[in-house]
């Protein structure tokens, strides 16, 4: 998938989410950090978590709802403090949403299964995708 494919749908994008989940109910299976970073658009703090520096074999899922998301055959090291993959397992499984807050302009990441925010996707990444997904660690599980 190249950057201007992923604006393209960010700027277009009308998926809709196929698990649909109470406030309550998200709060009942999720821990109060996933809560926030999944459901509120929020972010973990920069190197919090140890999935940073691990890179066993293996799928990443959704926390949520369990899709999986990303291979670790595509993780590397971007020492931005966040768990970071070039490409996606299936293109289908991110949604990309246009993110001006904050006086910038980026491209959000969610699930699309069950529209969990993950975290963003940049165009400074490693060949061959050129691609870097900064994900919040809390937002995947190991699988």
């Amino acid at each position: 998938m190249d950057w201007n494919k992923i604006i393209e749908q960010a700027n277009n994008s009308i998926a809709s989410p196929t698990i649909i989940k109470t406030e309550d109910e998200w709060k009942d299976l999720l821990s109060e950090e996933a809560y926030v970073v999944t459901r509120n658009k929020g972010t973990e703090r920069a190197f919090s978590s140890e999935m940073c520096t691990a890179f066993e074999p293996g799928t990443y899922a959704c926390i949520c709802c369990d899709t999986p998301l990303f291979s670790a055959q595509e993780k590397f090291d971007s020492g931005t403090g966040w768990p970071s993959f070039t490409l996606p397992i299936n293109e289908k499984s991110i949604r990309y949403i246009a993110d001006k807050s904050f006086g910038m302009y980026r491209v959000e990441t969610v699930c699309t299964t069950c529209e969990a925010h993950l975290g963003h996707v940049f165009p400074d990444g490693p060949q061959p995708s050129g691609l870097r997904y900064c994900i919040n660690a809390v937002s995947l599980k190991k699988i």
